[in-house]
């Protein structure tokens, strides 16, 4: 369940998972306000989990960063803090908290290994994000060593999926690419359509699809499945305080996912790139090689998610 605010989607919901080695024989959702401490604590008295998945965050692309800064560090801070505090507080066996590959240095050399947090200067467009991903790190670093828990602290590179925000203003990069191309292809349908209309004008040549930056900048890039996956196989396999990445291994550019895009939406027009806006980190790409070690790697390809990905978004827009 999502609840949208301005600036990005607040995942302030919770699902209680009541599990044997993390097969579920019970699930609910509970909405609750993460980012109050009594709801928290009053939620964890109640429920008394066993294992908690920390994914609860403010999310947004580099518009939705750069507008509300504030937002970004002070809910995602109070979330961290009072879901990691009460799970302490409430004896629960494990938990897992989610951060995010933007916490490396903007200029961190690629690809980025887990022992690079914290070596350099974050990028500008979403410190606030990182500065509040890197103290959920901390807080169950520091919970481990002060009071024993078993808080691991995973760093996924960026996500798509099913169920992803399509917002224009607030969503990550795909997902607006995804909406803009079809939007796009709707209306030149539309267009063409119309002309053998009498009278109708005729479309003007050069029709065309905006894209922040120069195109330039590569990411990476999972599919949610596979994020899950690989969160419930560290949930059983990964017990150690430093942060381990999820990734691919593999990136792309912003130009080369937008040709892609295109073509599995079937968008005829062109693509512009505004050079005015700006690119965010040059390259964020992860070093994935402490979790393939584990014997853990992705099953879906970038052109297979982005196909499932539309076909979500076309059936449920």
């Amino acid at each position: 369940m999502k609840n949208k605010g301005k600036g990005g989607i607040n995942e302030l919901s919770y699902l209680t998972l009541h599990a044997s080695r993390f097969t579920p024989h019970a699930l609910r959702f509970t909405k609750i306000d993460l980012t109050r401490q009594k709801d928290t604590e009053e939620f964890f008295e109640k429920e008394r989990p066993e294992y908690v998945f920390l994914a609860a965050a403010k999310v947004g692309g580099i518009l939705a960063n750069n507008t509300y800064k504030a937002d970004f560090i002070y809910e995602n801070i109070m979330i961290a803090a009072n879901v990691i505090h009460a799970a302490y507080k409430y004896g629960v066996k494990k938990l897992l908290n989610l951060g995010s590959s933007c916490i490396y240095p903007k200029f961190a050399p690629q690809p980025m290994k887990e022992e690079y947090l914290l070596t350099g200067l974050l990028e500008p467009t979403n410190e606030p994000y990182a500065i509040a991903k890197i103290s959920a790190i901390k807080l169950c670093k520091y919970y481990n060593e002060q009071y024993g828990t078993n808080f691991i602290s995973v760093m996924p590179t960026n996500l798509y999926g099913p169920n992803d925000n399509f917002d224009l203003e607030t969503s990550h990069v795909l997902p607006a690419l995804i909406r803009k191309f079809h939007l796009a292809k709707l209306q030149m349908e539309q267009v063409k359509a119309k002309q053998d209309i009498e009278g109708f004008p005729k479309p003007q040549p050069g029709h065309s699809v905006t894209i922040w930056g120069t195109g330039q900048p590569r990411r990476e890039f999972l599919y949610v499945d596979d994020l899950a996956d690989a969160c419930v196989f560290l949930m059983n396999h990964y017990n150690d305080s430093e942060i381990i990445n999820i990734g691919v291994g593999k990136d792309i550019s912003i130009k080369e996912l937008a040709l892609l895009i295109k073509e599995i939406v079937g968008y005829k027009g062109e693509i512009r790139f505004d050079t005015s806006k700006p690119d965010g980190m040059p390259q964020k790409l992860l070093d994935v090689s402490r979790i393939n070690s584990l014997g853990w790697k992705p099953k879906v390809s970038l052109e297979e998610g982005i196909r499932k990905t539309y076909e979500w978004y076309v059936e449920n827009r």
